[in-house]
């Protein structure tokens, strides 16, 4: 429950970064925001986001303890070693993340100064740079990389293992139960990383605008409905 406090604390933090300047948009069509405010909400977007990707790497390796090393649980998942966790996942992205930003905050945009997007991404302000814009792009792509597809591959070990474990336990309440703790989890992975997928590494020639924007409603609006806190602090 520890890591689900800090997922909920998360996803709180997520979407009031992004929907009520999106209500604004729709509803007062307020359509205007300041290039402090845009770049402010671009720094928490992607914080929060990368500290999402390590968060699900941590909690299914939490999973992989209790379900295929239950025994060894409480000695190998200590509290001291949750927090240290937890905290190292926060920081280490919002560092990131600030590399990035900083390097946005030094260009010079120009043009229409019009994004064709409900919230500030990279993508979009990228776009509105009347500089050479090589240098962000590679930084941003590296850390970016750094904290999705690492935490992606954890996962997916982690779940390989897990799987694997729960197809040995003969069939019966034990499987039920072992499916039933990384169900919800899994969903929310599986929707998290499939939307990020669609929305970053589709070629742009292959994907319109549209459909980008569609992709990034799902994981910062209806991804967090599906918090495996939603469905199991009630228990």
């Amino acid at each position: 429950y520890f890591f689900l406090v800090n997922l909920s604390f998360l996803e709180i933090w997520y979407t009031t970064n992004i929907v009520p300047k999106m209500l604004l948009i729709i509803i007062a069509e307020q359509k205007s925001i300041s290039v402090a405010g845009c770049l402010a909400q671009f720094y928490f977007f992607g914080s929060l986001a990368a500290t999402e990707c390590l968060l699900l790497a941590v909690m299914s390796y939490d999973r992989y303890l209790a379900i295929c090393q239950p025994l060894h649980y409480p000695f190998l998942m200590t509290g001291p070693l949750c927090i240290r966790l937890a905290a190292s996942s926060w920081l280490c992205c919002f560092l990131l993340t600030a590399i990035t930003m900083v390097l946005l905050s030094r260009q010079t945009f120009c043009g229409p100064n019009e994004i064709d997007h409900f919230f500030c991404d990279f993508t979009p302000l990228v776009h509105l740079s009347c500089m050479d814009t090589s240098l962000t792009e590679t930084i941003a792509y590296a850390t970016s990389s750094a904290v999705t597809l690492v935490p992606f591959l954890l996962i997916t070990a982690s779940y390989s293992c897990i799987l694997a474990a729960i197809l040995r336990i003969p069939p019966g309440t034990g499987r039920q139960k072992a499916f039933s703790t990384c169900s919800s989890h899994l969903t929310m992975v599986t929707m998290f990383y499939g939307t990020l997928i669609a929305t970053y590494l589709v070629p742009s020639a292959n994907s319109s605008q549209l459909l980008r924007k569609g992709s990034s409603l799902l994981y910062t609006i209806l991804t967090p409905m599906f918090n495996p806190s939603n469905l199991q602090l009630k228990k």
